[in-house]
């Protein structure tokens, strides 16, 4: 007398439309891989993007924003994604009617950003700030712009945040 063997006969509790077998859960299984590899590609590509914009000065970042969302809308034209395809545009005229600055002023802005740069401790940034709200915004707006891009020990933020 002998052991039977296992069988591995499968109880089908609901029918469906596709059909069952091994080769239906191979293209399951290869579309899943796909779809997830296309969204680490998306993200790993929305993380560069966002690197490259930093990178890019001020003046250009709508354009950039632009070329993204144009590209996206062009390529995703018949799906959902062609909704992108409007804003980008409208970025892309923001950017050429975006004014550009003249070498004098980006000069003297680098200079201003280097002088603030010595601003370095905690103290002296506290300092500065306190001086700065004397004056109202509008006069200085492009001192307290620069110390928010380079971090700065004010109130209620650590020193050196970005």
């Amino acid at each position: 007398m002998r052991l039977l063997a296992h069988r591995r006969d499968v109880v089908v509790w609901s029918q469906s439309a596709a059909p069952a077998g091994r080769r239906h859960a191979r293209r399951l299984t290869r579309a899943r891989r796909i779809r997830r590899w296309a969204r680490i590609g998306a993200l790993l590509a929305a993380v560069g993007m966002l690197r490259l914009a930093r990178a890019v000065r001020p003046r250009w970042r709508p354009a950039l924003a632009g070329v993204v969302l144009t590209v996206t809308g062009v390529i995703l034209r018949t799906g959902p994604g062609s909704v992108a395809l409007i804003p980008g545009m409208l970025f892309l005229v923001d950017a050429l009617l975006t004014p550009g600055y003249s070498k004098e002023d980006r000069t003297r802005r680098a200079d201003l950003e280097r002088e603030l740069g010595e601003y370095s401790t905690q103290a002296q940034r506290c300092d500065l700030e306190a001086a700065l709200e004397r004056y109202p915004d509008r006069i200085t707006r492009e001192l307290r712009d620069i110390l928010a891009r380079q971090g700065g020990a004010g109130p209620g933020r650590p020193p050196f945040a970005a």
